[in-house]
C-alpha cells in the first residue's frame, strides 16, 4: 500500500491547510491575549510563512505522487499552486479583504486535496497497485 492509495499526503495536507486557516482567521481575536501566554510568536510573519510552507510542500508532495503514479490530472496542482499563491499574497487587496483572500486561498488548497484524492480512488491504475 502507498501513502497516495491510502490519502495519508492528501489528509495531512488538508489538516494543515486547514490549521492555517483557522490560524490566519483567529489571530485578530486572539493576538490580544498572546503576550499573556507567551505565544506572541504566532503573530509574527516568519510563523505563518513557515506553516504556508509546509502545506504547499505536503500538498506538492501528495498531489504531484497522485499526478506522477495514477491519475494524470493537472488541475489539483494548479488549485494548489493558485490557492498558496493567493494565500501567500493574503494582504494584496488590503486589511479589509484579508479574511476573504485566507479564505478563497484555504479553499483551493483543500479542495485541491479533496480533487486528488477523489482522482486516485476512481482511478483504474490505483486499484491494481
Amino acid at each position: 500500500m502507498t501513502i497516495t492509495k491510502n490519502g495519508i499526503l492528501d489528509k495531512v495536507g488538508i489538516w494543515i491547510s486547514s490549521l492555517c486557516a483557522v490560524h490566519c482567521l483567529a489571530l485578530p481575536i486572539l493576538l490580544p491575549i498572546a503576550p499573556l501566554i507567551g505565544a506572541s510568536f504566532f503573530a509574527d510573519a516568519w510563523f505563518e510563512r513557515t506553516i504556508l510552507s509546509l502545506s504547499l510542500l505536503v500538498g506538492f508532495w501528495a498531489l504531484f505522487s497522485g499526478f506522477y503514479r495514477y491519475h494524470r490530472q493537472l488541475y489539483p496542482l494548479y488549485s494548489l499552486s493558485v490557492g498558496g499563491l493567493i494565500y501567500w499574497n493574503k494582504g494584496m487587496f488590503g486589511d479589509a479583504y484579508e479574511p476573504l483572500t485566507i479564505a478563497v486561498g484555504a479553499f483551493l488548497l483543500i479542495s485541491a486535496h479533496i480533487v486528488n484524492l477523489k482522482l486516485c480512488s476512481d482511478c483504474k491504475a490505483c486499484e491494481d497497485h
